[in-house]
Parts: structure tokens; C-alpha cells; sequence
């Protein structure tokens, strides 16, 4: 199986570098994004990745565009590449209409071949960068896969792919349920229940510090005039502060997932999450965003995958909230204030908890 190896590079020198590489992806990704609207407007039908990219490769040899070649071809080919994904994609109904990136929006971030990308011990070599010293190495000896080199607003970060053998653990016959929701980020069968972290001291600390950063930066800005170096400086606090909020509900969605799987379960049944209608509610979209619900599937997903684990997703319309796991009666006027559920034949349970019990049971047809 593959998995996400992801190191951070300590630079000096090479910022500038990285940052140029960066700006040079993301207008490569805007040009394709914008040519392929022209091209509709006028009727034309869509423009394949290697015409553009033949086309950019002519644009080099003009004065005007010289400075694309100072950064890696690979860097522009699959800039372009990923524009054109991402309207096959949009195509198909499976995601929005591809949107401009900005400065201010967007991640920097580039491609690396992963032919060129070389590897000594804490060292890997970046084409038209050089060698770049890490915090740990990567494995060696084998293939890697789509090499990204993203900015998360305070350290630069390799994200390489790596093929690896799945672990033989020794699994039992149980079988859990998770329930995950808004209120406990998932209740398990086993009668575990892993806390909201957003409704923590540390977190609610975190976003008040982050709403006055943006209070004081919003009164800086102005119309017309550039920017201060006190609000640069502003902005990048801010970042800074979206950074460390989003590694701490990564952490806590690693370390749940990490204990529900070394429980060695041979089988974990999980309900199907549709997050894009779950986000259409103005008034639950930010809890639901901040528990990262989604990626908490990835992550069980996959380390179950790691351990040899069955995962099962139960059906969308499987009512294991209104289900009494006792007499199996549906109780359909059920609300979402009812956090305790209650039924004729005396079975009392905590609403999160029926539901966990009721996913254990699923049996798919």
C-alpha cells in the first residue's frame, strides 16, 4: 500500500528559491485555469494539458517570459496538469469549478520529479535548488511518488508517496462501531468516547488570540495604499495561528484514530459521511469543518489498511441513530437536541452510543 511520508526542510539560502518556484506553479495553474475559460467562451471545447504545455514551452523562448526558465520544467508541466485535473474533475460532478489561487488564498507549493529527486541521509536534492537538509531522512531504496514541497506558513515540508508492506498483527474476533458527530468527535462500541477538541481550554484560547489578530489586521488595511510592514508582520502571525489550530485537531484525529485501531479489532464498521450537504447548515458548516470529519475516515481508513483491519462503511440511509440496538424499533420523530434516546421497551441509552452499537450489528446487504 502507499502512504504519505512528509519531512520538513531546514533552509537558509534556498527561500527565495522555494518561493520563486511557488509563484512560478501558481501562475502556471492560473494561465491554464484562464485559457481554458477564453477557449469557452469563444465555443471552443476543452484544451488538452499537452497543447498548453507545448505552448508555455514556445512562451519561454520570449524576453517577456524568460524568467520561467530559471525554475524547473517539471514545476510548470504539472502546474498545468493539475488545472486540467481539476476540471475533469469538476466535469464528473465531483468537485466545485476550479477557482484562481491567489497569494493571500493559496498554499506555495511545487512539483519535484521523482526521478530527479536524489536522497543522502538528511539530505535530498531539489532540481534547480540543490541539496536541502531535513530533520529525518527518508526511507531509501525505493520508488517514490508525487513529490510535493508545500509552505505551511511557517516551515517548508517534503511530501513524498512510499510503497509499504502491510504489518501481520495478530486481530481478535471483535467488532466496533464508531460514531462520529459534533458533539464527541466518535463514541466506539467498546464504550470510548473521544472529546470534542474544539471544546477545550487550549483551542478556545487559540481562536480568541486569532479573532484579535484579525480584528487589529482588518483595521489596517486600506484602499489603494500598500501594505505596512506592521500588517505584513500581522498576516503572518495570523498564519501562524491558523497553523498551530489546524496541527492540533490533526493531532487529536491521529491519536483517536491510532487508539481505536490498536485495540486489534478484525473489523471496524464506520457510517457514511456526506459531508457537502453536512456543510450547507449555516449554523452547524464551522463545527462541522473543525472536527475534520472526512479526514478522520482517511485516517481509520488507512491504518486499518496498515494492520490488516476490515474497514466498512455502513449505508448512507442506515438509521443507526433512530434504531433502538434493543427491540429494533425505528423511532423516526427523533431530534438532534435528543442526546439521550428513549424507547417504549425501556432500553436507555446515550443517543451516540445506540448508534455505535447499531454499527457493530450492521450487516451489509
Amino acid at each position: 500500500m502507499m502512504l504519505t511520508k512528509k519531512v520538513r526542510l531546514i533552509v537558509t539560502d534556498e527561500t527565495s528559491k522555494l518561493y520563486q518556484a511557488a509563484g512560478v506553479a501558481r501562475w502556471a495553474y492560473n494561465y491554464t485555469i484562464r485559457m481554458q475559460e477564453m477557449n469557452h467562451r469563444f465555443g471552443g471545447t476543452f484544451i488538452s494539458d499537452n497543447e498548453l504545455r507545448k505552448h508555455i514551452t514556445k512562451m519561454k523562448k520570449r524576453k517577456k517570459y524568460a524568467w520561467l526558465n530559471e525554475v524547473s520544467n517539471n514545476v510548470v508541466k504539472q502546474a498545468v496538469k493539475d488545472a486540467c485535473k481539476a476540471y475533469k474533475v469538476f466535469f464528473k460532478g465531483q468537485a466545485q469549478h476550479p477557482r484562481f489561487k491567489t497569494k493571500r488564498r493559496s498554499t506555495p507549493s511545487f512539483y519535484n520529479d521523482c526521478i530527479k529527486l536524489k536522497v543522502k541521509g538528511n539530505r535530498i536534492l531539489l532540481e534547480k535548488i540543490g541539496w536541502v537538509k531535513t530533520n529525518e531522512p527518508l526511507p531509501v531504496d525505493c520508488k517514490y511518488y508525487n513529490p510535493r514541497i508545500k509552505f505551511d506558513g511557517k516551515y517548508w515540508y517534503l511530501t513524498v508517496g512510499v510503497e509499504v508492506t502491510p504489518k501481520i498483527v495478530e486481530l481478535d474476533d471483535r467488532v466496533v462501531g464508531v460514531d462520529v458527530g459534533i458533539k464527541e468527535l466518535a463514541v466506539t462500541s467498546d464504550g470510548v468516547f473521544y472529546n470534542n477538541i474544539n471544546k477545550t481550554a487550549s483551542v478556545r484560547k487559540a481562536e480568541k488570540r486569532l479573532k484579535r489578530l484579525q480584528r487589529r489586521a482588518s483595521r489596517k488595511y486600506k484602499k489603494g495604499t500598500p501594505k505596512s510592514k506592521h500588517l505584513l508582520k500581522l498576516e503572518g502571525e495570523i498564519r501562524k495561528q491558523h497553523r498551530r489550530l489546524a496541527n492540533i485537531r490533526t493531532n487529536h484525529v491521529h491519536q483517536a484514530t491510532a487508539e481505536i485501531v490498536k485495540t486489534k479489532p478484525s473489523r471496524i464498521v464506520m457510517e457514511t459521511l456526506n459531508i457537502s450537504s453536512m456543510m450547507k447548515d449555516k449554523h452547524m458548516a464551522k463545527a462541522v469543518a473543525n472536527q475534520k470529519l472526512y479526514f478522520f475516515k482517511q485516517c481509520l481508513q488507512y491504518k486499518c489498511e496498515l494492520n490488516g483491519i476490515e474497514f466498512v462503511e455502513a449505508d448512507q440511509w442506515f438509521p443507526s441513530s433512530k434504531l433502538c440496538n434493543n427491540c429494533g424499533t425505528l423511532k423516526k420523530d427523533l431530534k438532534r437536541s435528543d442526546r439521550v434516546y428513549h424507547c417504549a421497551c425501556g432500553h436507555h441509552c446515550d443517543r451516540d452510543l445506540n448508534a455505535s452499537y447499531n454499527l457493530r450489528d450492521y450487516q451489509a446487504v
